[in-house]
C-alpha cells in the first residue's frame, strides 16, 4: 500500500513538473515572441520534453495558451486580494485592490500576456470566463464594504459589472498608452472620484466616516 501510495505522489510529482515546465517556457515565449509566432517546437525545446509529451498534458497551442492566461490570472487575484486585505478599512481596500491591478498593467509581461495576446489568442468569452473569479473577488470585496457601513446597500451585480468593467477598460487604456505612468495616475485619480460618489463621501472615505 504504502508503495503503491508513493508510486502515485511520484507520477503526480512528474506530471506537475512537466506541466509547469511547459507553461514556464510557455509563458516566456509568449512575452517575447507572440502567441502567433510561437512554435510547438519552441515551447517543447524550452521546456526539454518532446512533442509526445506536450500533448499528454495539451491539446494545442490554445490550451496552454488558456493555461498561461488563467495562472496570470490567479497571480493578479493574491496580489488583489493581498492589497485589499492590507487596509483596516473595507473601503480603502477597494481602492488599493483597483490600485494594485491597475499597477499591474505596467509590468511588461502582464501587459503582454493578459491585454494584447489573449484577445487574439483566447476570444473575450474566454477570457470573461477565466476571469470569473477576480470578479466574484470584487464583488465579495463590496458586500464587505457594504456589510461594514462602508457604502450603502445595493444590488451588487450591476455595480460589481460597472466597476469590474471599467478596471478592465482602464488597464487596457494604461496598457496602450504612450506614458503608462501618466495614464495610470490619471486613471487613480479618476477612481478615487467614482468611488468617492459610489460611498456618497464627495470628500473621500466612505459612509461609516466623518470627512476629514
Amino acid at each position: 500500500m504504502a508503495t503503491n501510495t508513493s508510486a502515485r505522489r511520484s507520477q503526480r510529482e512528474r506530471t506537475r513538473a512537466t506541466t509547469g515546465a511547459l507553461v514556464a517556457a510557455a509563458r516566456e515565449l509568449f512575452v517575447e515572441d507572440g502567441f502567433s509566432a510561437t512554435s510547438l517546437d519552441a515551447i517543447c525545446a524550452g521546456a526539454k520534453v518532446t512533442r509526445g509529451a506536450f500533448y499528454h498534458h495539451f491539446s494545442n497551442k490554445e490550451h496552454i495558451f488558456r493555461e498561461v492566461y488563467a495562472a496570470d490570472q490567479k497571480r493578479l487575484a493574491a496580489v488583489v486580494r493581498q492589497a485589499f486585505q492590507a487596509e483596516p478599512d473595507p473601503w480603502d481596500g477597494m481602492f488599493e485592490g483597483c490600485r494594485a491591478l491597475l499597477e499591474a498593467s505596467l509590468e511588461p509581461a502582464v501587459r503582454q500576456i493578459t491585454l494584447v495576446e489573449a484577445p487574439g489568442a483566447l476570444g473575450w468569452t474566454a477570457m470573461r470566463d477565466i476571469q470569473a473569479g477576480c470578479k466574484d473577488q470584487m464583488r465579495r470585496g463590496l458586500a464587505i464594504a457594504v456589510e461594514a457601513g462602508c457604502i450603502a446597500e445595493r444590488p451588487l451585480d450591476p455595480a460589481t459589472s460597472l466597476l469590474y468593467g471599467g478596471i478592465c477598460e482602464s488597464a487596457l487604456d494604461i496598457a496602450r498608452a504612450a506614458d503608462r505612468r501618466a495614464a495610470l495616475d490619471e486613471s487613480l485619480a479618476e477612481l478615487r472620484l467614482v468611488l468617492a460618489g459610489v460611498s456618497g463621501h464627495p470628500a473621500g472615505g466612505c459612509a461609516h466616516k466623518e470627512p476629514a
